[in-house]
């Protein structure tokens, strides 16, 4: 009977494996499709009938990039940005899933509807406000602008995520603790913030990309002092009104992209078990 039973379900575990690998090649071709036209010499990315593949790499374009005057800085300011959004999005959100978990208060579950309804409102229609509010507070052209309203727009997301991590955690934990002779910071930082950690690194994720791939802020609240510019305006410059530098773009996307790459590797571990959503007792 279980012989029947795993050879009629062969040909369904075949067809999702061939479905889950088909997804797989659409989702990377685009990546590869960059990383191709980053390495075709001129020639062969302005030609009329384009090819999946080069016979003739070349490092020009990313010669192009690397180049380019204050392409560094552009690189450090979005590390600064980037770093300074995870981690003080994953602090607060932390501090803040623990308090709306581990204790009561009045307009705790309006609280919580308003950090729903938050992640709810696209960041376009915020644009225009959060640029007059950074112009009051003398940020336009710093890289403020950039951190704060990102930390505001992970933080709803972040809350949600570590709120169930918090919530799995036993209360008979905490109280051992407690009897143990362990304080409440004692307790929060070194028990409830490691066994809450994989959330964090999930959260971290999504804030790390949101932060490193932002252009609409970095276009918005940066002006005129192009040194507190981020990667993403990089690309402008191979932008060009006649004749725009394909191969630069793809080279540039291509730098963008690694920094992406090595942080998901570094963290793939606990970003499983975080999406995973299981605290074990």
């Amino acid at each position: 009977m279980n012989l029947v039973r795993a050879q009629l379900r062969r040909p369904w575990r075949l067809a999702a494996e061939l479905s889950a690998l088909l997804v797989a090649v659409v989702v990377a071709f685009p990546l590869y499709w960059m990383v191709l036209g980053a390495f075709k010499p001129a020639g062969e990315i302005e030609s009329s009938e384009p090819r999946p593949w080069t016979l003739a790499p070349s490092l020009d374009s990313f010669r192009r990039v690397f180049g380019q005057q204050d392409f560094g800085r552009y690189f450090v300011n979005s590390l600064v940005v980037a770093g300074s959004v995870v981690i003080a999005s994953a602090l607060i959100a932390f501090l803040a899933a623990t308090a709306v978990t581990r204790f009561r208060f009045r307009f705790r579950t309006t609280l919580l509807i308003m950090f729903l309804v938050a992640q709810m409102v696209p960041v376009e229609a915020l644009t225009i406000p959060l640029f007059f509010l950074m112009r009051d507070f003398n940020q336009l052209n710093t890289l403020g602008s950039l951190i704060l309203p990102h930390i505001a727009f992970s933080l709803p997301f972040a809350i949600w995520m570590l709120r169930g991590f918090v919530k799995a955690v036993p209360d008979a934990l905490e109280e051992a603790a407690y009897m143990d002779g362990a304080s409440r910071a004692r307790f929060l930082w070194q028990i409830l913030f490691l066994l809450v950690f994989p959330g964090l690194v999930a959260t971290s994720v999504f804030s790390f990309i949101s932060a490193w791939n932002d252009f609409l802020f970095a276009k918005s609240f940066i002006i005129s002092d192009t040194s507190q510019s981020t990667l993403p305006m990089a690309l402008l410059v191979f932008f060009k009104p006649d004749e725009p530098d394909w191969g630069g773009v793809m080279a540039a996307s291509t730098v963008m992209t690694i920094p992406v790459l090595v942080f998901f590797v570094l963290v793939q571990r606990r970003l499983v078990s975080g999406l995973g959503g299981a605290v074990k007792d």
